[in-house]
């Protein structure tokens, strides 16, 4: 069996320990042909310098931008084709939790190609457990360190900003709209997730995942400020296009006009880019913290601080 899955509720050191049981030797050691799925695992491996050894990525890739242009797509991380990956004849498969469907993912386990399956948990530990584990799968180890102490200055330093937020913002992140009806993020999300980081309360928290929310309860909610993900396209919600519905248009964010849209895979992806994410968010919430400092690694420049 070359499927590993690992669980997101083991610790860090439990993590790797099942990776590298779990997994043959020539599992780790092989990665001069690897298929990334996931805009995170892609993100990381190229901050870990083994973005050479990439021959193929999924849509959600889209950071850093060369790398859809430079690497074959094989399609969408929850609409994979099985030939799709295989064909490109990868020596390692690195997927995303949730990555699928699960039919395909039942090939690819049973493939002799090794499959590693990276927990998504949505937390900043999470992100410090994600670069240590294709760190070691990629026998980049020590760069993975740097980056993880890189995340941890990162956070550090939103910690010292989230400080100065008074009054908790109470926030809706909007998926999208089904019939009319608001789609909502609920905890266990990544959407949630970040809203936390920011400094602020999801309204709809008590909610598992994403659920439709009917108007009465929208209204009920009051949020101050309603998030959602940019797209493009004749789905992108706006301002115009949100606050037009009767039920949003009778909460406080519209009062204010209180929207914002960002990208998705910087706001939602859980990778060494999320305390930024966090950062600009909590600054769009509070705008009084507009003075706050860069985060540590904004202040090398944008040069690779983790470079051999």
């Amino acid at each position: 069996m070359h499927c590993h899955f690992i669980t997101t509720r083991l610790g860090l050191a439990a993590i790797l320990a099942a990776a590298v049981i779990a997994s043959p030797a020539r599992a780790a050691t092989d990665v001069s042909r690897i298929v990334s799925i996931g805009g995170a695992v892609t993100e990381i491996l190229y901050e870990l310098g083994h973005d050479r050894e990439i021959v193929g990525v999924d849509t959600t890739s889209l950071y850093p931008a060369r790398a859809m242009k430079e690497k074959a797509n094989v399609g969408y991380m929850r609409q994979l084709s099985a030939e799709g990956v295989l064909g490109l004849n990868p020596s390692l498969m690195i997927a995303i939790a949730g990555a699928g469907p699960k039919e395909t993912m039942n090939v690819l386990e049973a493939a002799k190609v090794p499959l590693i399956v990276v927990p998504d948990s949505y937390s900043e530990q999470g992100i410090v457990e994600k670069i240590a584990l294709i760190g070691k799968l990629v026998g980049a180890t020590e760069r993975a360190a740097c980056l993880a102490a890189q995340v941890h200055g990162d956070i550090a330093a939103l910690d010292k900003i989230r400080t100065g937020i008074r009054t908790p913002k109470r926030v809706l992140f909007m998926l999208s709209f089904i019939n009319g009806r608001v789609m909502a993020a609920g905890r266990g999300t990544a959407a949630d997730g970040i809203i936390r980081m920011a400094g602020a309360v999801n309204v709809f928290g008590e909610h598992e995942a994403y659920k439709q929310i009917n108007d009465e309860a929208v209204i009920a909610a009051r949020p101050d400020m309603i998030v959602t993900i940019s797209r493009g396209g004749p789905a992108e919600l706006t301002a115009e296009t949100v606050f037009e519905q009767p039920a949003l248009a009778a909460t406080p964010a519209a009062a204010t006009r209180a929207f914002v849209s960002m990208d998705g895979l910087y706001l939602l992806g859980f990778g060494p880019r999320t305390a930024r994410a966090a950062r600009d968010l909590a600054l769009t919430l509070y705008p009084d913290l507009k003075d706050a400092a860069p985060l540590p690694s904004e202040q090398a420049n944008g040069k690779g601080v983790c470079a051999e």
